[in-house]
């Protein structure tokens, strides 16, 4: 049986008929079971481009249909991360608005609609399946748990109208036994405090991270006054009480430095949410018995709370789906359909590894994709050599872009789109920030250690030592501490994952063979991308990144890549083009003498709120730009006589919007 799941938005990835907010239908995604097992997962960002998409996962549902050589048509069940409910209200919102719109879908007929924008195929009603969002981010943890019987737990900001629920796991099957409500919502308890610390949605990780630098007890009693917990398990939010924060500094405004105050308040938020969560998951361990938990929903990304509940003893095992966000409802969604379909089948072993996105393509494949970019690269191929080649690079102080096999589907780069270093000089945490993320100074690298070695340098329990998903935060030992120093946090802890011979044979080669040479296990690993793209998916990808960031290398399948020296002539054979995300835009605005100033602009599709400005003779060659004609040629055409210290200074903006993502260069 051939079951597919999706999660995200309707639109495509050019269009903007509606303006969504880019926080609505996030983390857009597709996964593929062949008889209850993945066979394929991607989410749309790896493909599409942009971070938390929320558009339609068209290129990834394309993706897993080409992994299997099926066409949409051979599917048996197509399973949506949403109750039907939901979908028929958004039916209903989009005939309103969309005054072309000929048709006043029903559920099934819009999903069948929005696939068949792109995929030919026949699709009746029988094969669409509606997943309530709280169920579908429930089952994608307990299917894989490999437990029967759990206490299974999903909290995130809200979906179908709740912000989580408490389920009952046993013989393959779900039954619910209590919701939470969007007024105790523990993502909007965090998400609303975001701001206040000059973040956005998306940005509970920094919180989570700077929260260690602060002092949980210094605003005990403001947070106290918002939230209250009562018997059975039972709390109340007060959201309004969040204003009494003003009283205590002025918010943050991005960009500027962290008073300790400031980090108080991360500190106290983080304390608060461990708080409800121990209060509410402590009920019901006591309630129902159960010795084994799972987690998912987006507040089972906070690696803090998942690290003290894995240590404290409450239960005897524990599982977080390591893509607990919303992508990972497409694979709940999916994996529900399925056991709904077949409720009796015997049920699956306990995950072993997420490598489940697209392969990086043969070795000729690589070659052949590098020497498209030959004028700007060297390359030689290392062979079966390339793990010992690696970690001499590594040991002597180079910060390397680690590209191999399928990529990870969730959030964390886990050892095939990964940025490695040398876990131990504490320095390495600026390099890194410096020439690649330029992201906040505190926030912490994870270490990535083989999993015979994690109990020798973490704090882990001894039944539940193999951690590899990179999803809890636990204790570094603490003569440890001072060795790794690059991935140790201010509090002595590390979001730890461990890796195995079995599930990541040539990323555990490397790491021993680090090992072999410092006597160090362990390496720091972040993930592949700078601060304005998803994690890369592709050798292209990679390149890219690597061209327009400061690593020292990059190893992509067996071939060590250096950059090479390029010059103004050779930047002017790239070939620009825009994404088909970013939009060219020419407005105008009064000045207050009542002239008209005509502006130039790149926008997103997917968000309102952005807008780049651009200068007339930058916006005339983008204009013309498309992706067949050299910058030399375009440059030469918009000339105008000016001299070689303004087409420098051209190229220069040309090569920071390359950067952020917002053109395309090729050669």
């Amino acid at each position: 049986m051939l079951v597919v799941g999706l999660s995200g938005g309707s639109e495509l990835v050019h269009e903007n008929r509606f303006a969504n907010s880019p926080h609505a239908d996030h983390d857009a995604a597709c996964v593929l079971l062949e008889d209850g097992e993945v066979l394929f997962a991607c989410e749309e960002e790896r493909l599409n481009r942009i971070k938390h998409s929320n558009r339609f996962p068209s290129r990834a549902l394309r993706s897993c249909l080409d992994a299997r050589g099926i066409a949409i048509s051979d599917l048996d069940l197509i399973a949506f991360y949403t109750a039907e409910a939901f979908v028929e209200d958004q039916a209903k919102s989009t005939f309103l608005t969309d005054a072309t719109s000929p048709v006043l879908h029903t559920s099934t007929s819009l999903l069948r609609h929005w696939i068949q924008r792109e995929f030919a195929g026949e699709l009746p009603d029988s094969k669409f399946r509606f997943v309530h969002h709280q169920q579908a981010h429930a089952m994608s943890a307990y299917a894989l748990s490999g437990f029967d019987k759990a206490l299974v737990m999903s909290l995130d900001g809200i979906g179908d109208g709740l912000a989580g629920i408490i389920m009952v796991g046993g013989g393959g099957q779900l039954e619910p036994i209590g919701n939470i409500t969007p007024d105790k919502s523990l993502g909007l308890l965090y998400w609303t405090c975001l701001a206040f610390l000059g973040y956005q949605a998306f940005d509970e990780y920094k919180v989570m991270g700077l929260a260690p630098y602060g002092d949980p007890t210094k605003y005990r009693r403001v947070f106290q006054e918002i939230y209250q917990l009562r018997p059975n398990g039972d709390y109340q939010i007060d959201f309004r009480k969040f204003g009494e924060l003003f009283k205590i500094a002025p918010p943050r405004r991005k960009g500027e430095p962290f008073s300790q105050v400031h980090k108080d308040i991360a500190a106290g938020l983080q304390a608060s949410l461990e708080d409800v969560a121990f209060h509410l998951i402590g009920h019901y361990r006591q309630s129902t018995g159960l010795k084994n938990f799972c987690f998912a929903g987006g507040v089972a990304h906070n690696c803090t709370l998942n690290g003290k509940l894995l240590n404290s003893g409450m239960f005897e095992r524990m599982f977080v789906q390591p893509a607990a966000h919303d992508a990972g409802g497409a694979l709940g969604s999916a994996l529900y359909a399925y056991r709904q379909a077949r409720p009796h089948e015997q049920r699956h072993a306990a995950l072993q590894h997420v490598y489940w996105g697209p392969e990086l393509g043969s070795e000729r494949e690589i070659a052949l994709e590098l020497s498209r970019w030959r004028d700007f690269l060297s390359w030689q191929t290392v062979g079966e050599a390339v793990c010992e080649r690696t970690a001499e690079l590594l040991a002597a102080g180079e910060v390397i872009g680690w590209v191999q096999g399928r990529s990870e589907f969730g959030p964390r780069a886990l050892g095939n789109r990964s940025i490695l270093a040398d876990p131990r000089p504490a320095e390495n945490k600026d390099r890194i920030n410096r020439m690649v993320k330029k992201r906040e100074g505190y926030r912490p690298f994870a270490p990535s250690v083989l999993e015979e070695y994690v109990e020798e340098y973490f704090v882990v329990p001894s039944d539940n030592s193999t951690l590899p998903f990179m999803i809890f935060v636990v204790d570094v030992q603490p003569d440890k501490r001072r060795l790794l120093g690059a991935t140790t946090h201010v509090d002595g802890t590390a979001r730890v994952q461990t890796v195995s011979r079995t599930s990541n044979p040539v990323y555990w080669r490397l790491i021993d063979a680090f090992r072999e040479l410092t006597s160090v296990p362990v390496l720091l690993n972040t993930s592949f991308n700078n601060d304005a793209e998803p994690i890369v998916d592709s050798v292209e990808d990679a390149i890219v990144s690597f061209l327009t960031t400061g690593l020292d290398a990059l190893v992509v399948g067996q071939h060590l890549v250096r950059k090479k020296q390029s010059d103004l002539t050779l930047q002017l054979s790239l070939k620009p083009s825009l994404p088909p995300y970013i939009r060219l835009v020419q407005s105008h605005r009064y000045e207050p003498d009542a002239r008209r100033v005509v502006i130039g602009s790149l926008e997103k599709t997917y968000d309102a709120r952005f807008q780049r400005p651009l200068s007339e003779r930058l916006f005339a060659l983008l204009s013309r730009a498309d992706g067949q004609t050299t910058l030399r040629t375009l440059v030469s055409e918009a000339h105008d006589g000016k001299a070689e210290a303004d087409t420098r200074a051209m190229m220069d903006e040309l090569l920071q919007l390359w950067s952020q993502r917002l053109i395309s260069l090729r050669p």
